[in-house]
């Protein structure tokens, strides 16, 4: 009895992976050893920046809503202490938002804690 490879899993394996290599520049796109290892270390890279986002977001909002409270005479630490203290249940991305876009809201907010 012939031996059996099941050619059709193993090609669509391939297509499966060559077409997550689709856009790269040379052998990359199409040679399937170096496609393998460029598609592997892209999704690696892919799931670390799905968890740096998060970093970066809540340290961009922190550097929004500090600087907001600076204009206003406090600084960040100070700011968040005076919410938690006043039981005021706003996060850093509602906070950051405010701080960005409405100013006047921002100002109130500072102002009903001092």
């Amino acid at each position: 009895m012939p031996r059996s490879k099941n050619k059709v899993a193993a090609r669509a394996r391939r297509k499966k992976v060559l077409k997550l290599a689709k856009g790269n520049f040379g052998r990359r796109k199409n040679v399937w050893t170096v496609a393998l290892n460029t598609v592997e270390k892209g999704l690696s890279h892919a799931y670390d920046g799905r968890r740096l986002k998060k970093r970066d977001f809540r340290s961009l909002w922190i550097q929004r809503i500090n600087a907001a409270a600076r204009t206003h005479g406090m600084s960040y630490s100070v700011f968040m202490n005076k919410l938690k203290t006043n039981n005021i249940e706003l996060d850093r991305k509602a906070l950051a938002e405010i701080a960005y876009h409405d100013a006047e809201a921002f100002k109130a907010i500072v102002t009903g804690l001092k």
